[in-house]
């Protein structure tokens, strides 16, 4: 049993590091405003268009950066439950046949 929970740490934390370098991105406006984020939702970068930067206003950017954060980070949320779906499914096997699933 402690060997289980050993190679289970030890799986998750290569999850994780590989979770860091998936690169994500959210976009809004067209692409106007793009975030990025790696899978362990972390937001890397940040991009505004210039030209958009310029013509909008305040409340306009700030909504929409939302929008665009939420975008990525919900992409980052599904790369994430794949990565750890696989490693419990390559962990324990397909145990759903153990429950007449």
């Amino acid at each position: 049993m402690f060997d289980k929970l050993m190679e289970a740490q030890q799986k998750a934390g290569e999850v994780k590091k590989r979770l860091d370098a998936v690169t994500v991105s959210g976009f809004a406006e067209g692409g106007k405003i793009t975030v990025t984020a790696n899978g362990n939702k972390v937001i890397q970068s940040v991009h505004i268009d210039e030209a958009f930067f310029a013509d909008a206003d305040k409340e306009e950017v700030e909504e929409l950066l939302v929008v665009a954060i939420n975008k990525a980070l919900e992409q980052a949320e599904n790369v994430s439950q794949s990565e750890m779906a696989a490693m419990t499914k390559n962990m324990f096997g397909d145990l759903g046949g153990m429950f007449g699933q």
